[in-house]
């Protein structure tokens, strides 16, 4: 796609770019054909790759383990089995060190959080182009559209709306959990209470207040900060193999060395989401006197 006529600023905004849905200036709905169409579109348009690729992957995580669960033996395991109990054994340790109150919620939450998040990280790792490429045959011939105005990103996790629609739903179950455990009043009395005690109530609010809401937004800004960052060094890589053989080889060992990093990138920032979303929901459960 880099060596097609298009400028390096034009290649690097292509791929950073959703495929999105939505309604169009003049009310009729569709695919966004610019960056403009899309910001035309606000709020309500649908980023159909995003939705379609955590969905997928999703469905991808149920499948194998369940297909593990359904293979399990009492007698000696397969590598199948031995790899999913391996995958349980270490979210168990996890939740055992990091969660001191008695939930059935938490240990499948963490297990689902830490394989879902670490397989659409892990589709960092696919060639940048390949996929794109593909879904532009695909708009071009099936659905009549400019191959350069198919937009089409392959990792969930760079889209902000993916990181935050996990990191609010971890927020909403850590209230939930706050209200029922603490009861309404021992809630607000924490925000309103501490750190300083009843004189302490204005700055205590303000302190609490800032402390609750900063929990989903660095939850979901680390996740897609580090991920984006490290789809962006892909795609200057990328850019060098238009630029010569000598630089195309360049270009190829740099990518394989940054692929070996960003493996540990990939599962450290799957572990993180997890481990905080154990430790919000410990928090949760805490009662302070």
């Amino acid at each position: 796609m880099a060596a097609e006529g298009i400028t390096s600023t034009e290649y690097i905004r292509h791929h950073l770019t959703n495929l999105t849905f939505g309604k169009h200036a003049d009310g009729s709905w569709g695919f966004a054909h610019s960056v403009d169409e899309i910001r035309e579109m606000g709020f309500w348009g649908i980023q159909v790759d995003s939705i379609g690729w955590s969905i997928f992957l999703g469905l991808v995580f149920f499948w194998y383990f369940r297909k593990a669960a359904r293979q399990a033996t009492t007698g000696v395991p397969g590598g199948l089995q031995n790899f999913v109990e391996w995958i349980v054994e270490f979210i168990d340790t996890s939740v055992r060190g990091s969660f001191t109150a008695k939930n059935d919620l938490v240990a499948p939450m963490a297990l689902t959080i830490f394989c879902w998040v670490f397989l659409m990280n892990l589709m960092d790792l696919i060639p940048v182009d390949w996929l794109p490429m593909v879904a532009q045959q695909i708009g071009h011939h099936v659905f009549g559209m400019d191959p350069h105005h198919v937009y089409f990103k392959v990792v969930p996790t760079t889209d902000p709306n993916v990181t935050f629609g996990m990191a609010i739903a971890v927020f909403f179950l850590m209230l939930y959990y706050s209200v029922k455990i603490k009861g309404p009043d021992g809630f607000m009395a924490e925000l309103a209470f501490q750190p300083f005690g009843k004189y302490g109530l204005p700055v205590n609010l303000i302190l609490e207040g800032v402390s609750l809401l900063a929990k989903p937004l660095s939850l979901s800004l680390r996740l897609f900060g580090n991920m984006y960052a490290g789809e962006t060094i892909f795609i200057l890589i990328a850019m060098m193999y238009s630029a010569g053989t000598v630089m195309g080889i360049f270009g190829g060992v740099l990518q394989l060395g940054w692929a070996i990093f960003h493996i540990l990138i990939i599962t450290l920032q799957a572990f993180i989401f997890m481990t905080l979303t154990i430790v919000y929901m410990d928090m949760a459960h805490q009662k302070h006197h």
